[in-house]
């Protein structure tokens, strides 16, 4: 920089901060909280809540599943792009599923980013930053096969009460509508001593509750040959002194076994909560979109699941207007919907995805007649949720404290929790105090489509562990906040790093 420069000098006593923005799957915000626990480990601290793009650090963690995915990421690229002309020493990284697909085209269409990375090394991105300053110039790296599991990374989980725990990373299924195996690779496990281990330092910090991931959750053990590895693991988290709740997603029904439902009905803690992803319910299009099932072995899997869990709460996804898609057809996947009767149902419009079979398909769906099915399915499920919803009633329930799950909870005087089943549910706040992480037996009073009401007085608060972490994580923050108000001392810019050597989802 010139002495006539007009642009401020960069404080380099000052700490650097980060921002992280988080679009698409559990595993996307599983990754995320691995980008923030490397930043943070690499001297950065993060930005202050609300303060969206003034941070000198700003990562994308893209998904590629949806169509306006591409336009959402340029439009949030092109907001920042004057922020960045007018801060030196600022920096942009996107990564995710989306630079793993158009890798060099995001510099091209957006040169101000510094730092591009896939779904394969995000643990490069602090070297990366570093080079990108240091050399001034935009830095693509795309490794193309994973070189370190998500949860063997450093972490800043969201959550001191609950975490993610990736068990496999990858896809070997062919979905036609699915970009996500030509992004994230073919199925690859983890050993499951270091799953457990990795739960067992969980819950040892606090955490009562983990959900095991991975893009076909229950294809777990393919590796080795083991077609009982998922049912295995879930019962070996039953042995975990101090682990309350194991949930795990998402499914696929091809791989959805009996000893998978026994294990569930048998493990005390592994949730009585199932998400099985559906997408369609005719046998044409579930045969077009390369699902290795069809209508009655998926309805066959819920009899099973209600059979062994009469409680249990199941979820779904379902796809409208895959192209070729008839009235008859999609009448089809209206019975499933009657007949397995869904908690709930992420549905969603076909989204022509560029790379994948179903986007030249012939039999393009019009998007009016798209929209009227959507409506229809929607109005269905609305009134199954709230049918089943209204069956909880009376019921009483030991709910996990939650954080940020009611938005009017302020102005109502209650808190939030979710039930085994994992249904959501708003309580009246006890005169007791109740941490995120602590545990409230209420009964049921009112239901919604989307929620539950206990409106009575909570029957009984238990204190926990997780509500002790909950409480130490709250008082570190505060004590951060306090300090930096008081102008205290502060970590400085980031050490210089070595150089680098070498190189969802809903559907």
């Amino acid at each position: 920089m010139s002495s006539s420069d007009p642009r401020p000098a960069v404080d380099d006593r000052s700490p650097k901060t980060y921002e992280v923005r988080t679009y698409g799957c559990q595993m996307n915000v599983h990754d995320s909280e691995r980008l923030s626990g490397l930043l943070e480990g690499a001297g950065y601290v993060r930005a202050p809540e609300g303060s969206e793009g003034d941070a000198d650090v700003v990562v994308f963690n893209t998904c590629a599943v949806r169509e306006n995915a591409d336009n959402k990421l340029y439009g949030n690229l092109g907001h920042l792009a004057p922020k960045k002309a007018e801060r030196p020493g600022m920096q942009i990284a996107v990564g995710g599923c989306l630079a793993q697909k158009d890798r060099d085209t995001i510099v091209k269409k957006a040169p101000w980013v510094d730092v591009v990375f896939g779904t394969h090394n995000i643990g490069k991105l602090p070297v990366l930053l570093e080079r990108a300053r240091v050399q001034e110039d935009a830095q693509v790296e795309i490794a193309e096969s994973l070189e370190a599991f998500p949860s063997t990374l450093p972490t800043r989980r969201e959550s001191a009460y609950a975490a993610w725990v990736s068990i496999s990373v990858g896809c070997n299924n062919t979905c036609t509508f699915c970009i996500v195996p030509a992004l994230r690779g073919k199925e690859k496990d983890r050993r499951t001593g270091d799953i457990l281990a990795e739960i067992e330092a969980l819950v040892g910090e606090g955490v009562s509750e983990i959900t095991l991931l991975g893009q076909n959750v229950n294809a777990y053990g393919s590796d080795i040959g083991d077609r009982e590895a998922f049912s295995k693991l879930l019962r070996a988290c039953g042995g975990i002194e101090g682990l309350e709740r194991v949930r795990f997603t998402s499914p696929h029904p091809r791989d959805f076994t009996d000893d998978v439902i026994a294990a569930m009905a048998e493990t005390p803690n592994v949730m009585p909560q199932l998400h099985m992803p559906l997408q369609s319910g005719s046998d044409t299009v579930l045969k077009a979109m390369r699902r290795s099932y069809r209508q009655e072995r998926f309805l066959n899997i819920i009899e099973k699941v209600r059979a062994a869990m009469p409680h249990a709460a199941i979820t779904t996804d379902i796809i409208v207007g895959f192209p070729g898609e008839t009235e008859e057809d999609f009448e089809q996947t209206m019975h499933v919907v009657r007949e397995a009767r869904f908690a709930q149902a992420f549905t969603f419009q076909y989204s022509k995805r560029p790379g994948t079979p179903a986007a030249t398909m012939e039999g393009q769906i019009p998007k009016e007649v798209v929209q009227a099915r959507y409506e229809r399915l929607v109005a269905l499920q609305e009134e199954i949720s709230w049918e089943e919803n209204k069956k909880q009633i009376g019921r009483t329930v030991d709910l996990m404290v939650a954080e940020g799950e009611g938005r009017k909870n302020g102005a109502t005087h209650r808190l939030s929790g979710r039930a085994p089943d994992n249904r959501l549910v708003h309580f009246t706040k006890p005169e007791a105090e109740v941490r995120p992480g602590d545990v409230v037996t209420v009964e049921i009073t009112y239901a919604a489509p989307h929620h539950l009401l206990a409106e009575g007085e909570v029957l009984n608060v238990r204190r926990t562990r997780a509500g002790d972490a909950w409480e130490k994580r709250n008082q570190e923050e505060q004590d951060k906040k306090q300090g930096v108000l008081l102008g205290l001392p502060q970590i400085g810019v980031p050490e210089p790093l070595p150089a680098v050597t070498g190189g969802c989802a809903v559907d």
